[in-house]
């Protein structure tokens, strides 16, 4: 398939619409990730050195070869590091969302601590893009039964739309009875568009797909089915990745164990996955989700 198709929906002879995957990328460093937090803690973060800047240049220089634009969620505390990095991004046609400042997560806040948090992140990332900031998703997709109230501060935010729930069973996260498709959470302080991270039905049981760890573990093969299935009805799926995931030279910390897999796995397999991806689907940056033009289900959060 011509590497040069465009990330815009186009229109076939026989009017057939090609869906158009969305695309984002949580931009965090290596030691930023959950699993590394036992080895890596917070208050440790300066004494990293930045391994962010390559990768993401690696990961520009791939977006255009194919021609795509991307959804990138920014963590605020890396933008106050390297503001130059957010504007470029920014400059090059993605659009800039946000990923929370301090990599917290959400339901390990309170709603001040949460608002706090994600209030500053805003803040920085817009006075670095110079645009307004209207995306989020949390830091491990905390979004989930016990943080829900997270949704309404987003709105309060300032925010019209969030991609944090995770219809999955997980040992850290997830939300395994929340709608499997894009979905409206209508609130006391108004609504927000959700948009769940992409699952599959294997042998009756909800699995993830297409992102992250995920990606790297699975046969792509696997990923493949799944942005098939969701093209032969005419829906749109979302890929995720980290930029530490293409990177197979990063440090290897004392994590042991399952966090240790989760992380290590497959690094050098990342890269050579997305460029067959970018080959073969067209995706597009969450802004542009034909979503919005569709009325879809609301829920309310009591």
């Amino acid at each position: 398939m011509d590497k040069s198709r465009s990330a815009a929906v186009k229109q076939a002879p026989d009017e057939h619409v090609e869906v158009v995957h969305r695309l984002t990328v949580d931009v965090e460093d290596w030691f930023h990730a959950e699993a590394q937090s036992v080895a890596v803690p917070r208050d440790a973060w300066d004494t990293q050195r930045l391994r962010i800047l390559p990768n993401v240049l690696a990961i520009l220089d791939l977006f255009s070869e194919f021609q795509v634009k991307a959804t990138f969620f920014f963590l605020g505390w890396l933008c106050d590091k390297l503001p130059e990095l957010v504007r470029l991004v920014a400059d090059s046609g993605h659009e800039i969302a946000c990923h929370s400042y301090a990599h917290r997560l959400v339901f390990s806040m309170t709603p001040e601590e949460f608002v706090r948090d994600t209030q500053k992140a805003k803040n920085t990332l817009e006075n670095a893009a110079g645009v307004a900031i209207t995306g989020y998703r949390a830091p491990s997709f905390s979004v989930c039964p016990r943080s829900a109230w997270a949704l309404q501060e987003l709105i309060r935010c300032g925010f019209t739309y969030d991609s944090s729930v995770y219809p999955i069973r997980h040992d850290t996260y997830g939300w395994p009875k929340a709608p499997r498709r894009p979905f409206r959470v209508s609130t006391d302080e108004g609504s927000i568009l959700e948009f769940p991270l992409t699952t599959a039905r294997i042998w009756g049981r909800i699995v993830p797909a297409a992102g992250g760890g995920y990606l790297r573990l699975f046969p792509l093969s696997f990923t493949q089915r799944v942005l098939r299935a969701h093209s032969a009805i005419g829906e749109e799926a979302i890929v995720y990745f980290h930029p530490w995931e293409i990177d197979p030279g990063q440090p290897r910390s004392t994590i042991r164990g399952i966090r240790r897999f989760r992380h290590y796995t497959n690094l050098e397999r990342m890269m050579p996955k997305l460029r067959t991806l970018l080959a073969e689907f067209s995706f597009g940056p969450l802004r542009e989700s034909k979503v919005w033009d569709h009325r879809v289900r609301t829920y309310v959060l009591n």
